[in-house]
């Protein structure tokens, strides 16, 4: 991949206190696909509800992350209300849901496992419009899913993509047994524990082995979408960060995986 200038992987935190990201604003993409999906009537800063004055209404009722370091601290901000049980329950209102049929503007893209114990939007306690979530079982990659995260930062200017596993994953621990019995998993599944199985860490056993290949697919599935030509680009401009993070099922703490 040839690049105009030297690449730096910017693998930050969800917690910013040590280290903060370099930032540069991401500029509003307006393209065919984006207005297609968004249903965006206009393509106007505002998105107004009707064309009536009184009645109008903006998408962005509040400030919105619009770079990597704001986007990690208002997940970081979110997760400890969520641990904490002090959940605001934000972008909920009359207003914020008629305002999102014009239009989206998502800060995050949110790429987690199907696990209904994490739902991004619970865990990182935000609401409408402002998570790009991509689910799959074990955060594993395939075109649809690249396709997904590729959306949200070209046409979207998601200034963050946050690949998050959790504590406990089963499609991991499937994968590490399958590996063990040499068994194959049922149908689709096996495809599942395929890609996960490059992630498994042989220096463990047991219940140890699982819980460092955990950590270890979060590396693995992050490396892959850096390595993708037009996220990389992003990544170099500083327009965006690529995170790996895991969820603790016992703590619901959110913590960096480097």
């Amino acid at each position: 991949m040839n690049t105009a200038g030297p690449s730096r992987a910017y693998v930050q935190a969800v917690n910013l206190d040590d280290t903060p990201l370099r930032t540069t604003a991401a500029p509003a993409r307006r393209g065919l696909l984006r207005a297609a999906l968004t249903g965006a009537a206009a393509l106007g800063a505002g998105l107004a509800l009707d064309a009536s004055p009184a009645s109008a209404v903006t998408a962005a009722p509040h400030h919105r992350p619009s770079t990597p370091a704001q986007a990690l601290r208002a997940l970081e901000a979110g997760n400890r209300r969520w641990r904490t049980f002090r959940e605001r329950h934000p972008d909920e209102t009359p207003a914020v849901r008629q305002a999102l049929t014009s239009g989206q503007h998502p800060f995050a893209v949110i790429l987690s496992c199907v696990d209904s114990r994490v739902p991004p939007e619970l865990v990182f306690d935000q609401g409408l419009g402002d998570l790009l979530t991509v689910r799959s079982a074990g955060e594993v990659l395939d075109e649809a899913v690249l396709g997904s995260v590729a959306y949200g930062v070209l046409e979207l200017a998601i200034p963050l993509v946050l690949v998050l596993g959790h504590q406990s994953c089963g499609a991991v621990g499937a994968a590490v047994a399958a590996e063990e019995s040499g068994e194959p998993l049922p149908a689709h599944i096996q495809y599942l524990a395929d890609q996960i199985s490059p992630a498994i860490d042989h220096t463990k056993e047991g219940s140890a082995r699982v819980d460092a290949s955990i950590d270890a697919n979060i590396r693995l599935v992050r490396s892959r979408l850096a390595a993708e030509p037009d996220l990389a680009a992003k990544v170099r401009s500083g327009d965006l960060a690529i995170v790996g993070a895991r969820y603790e099922l016992t703590t619901q703490r959110v913590h960096r995986i480097s």
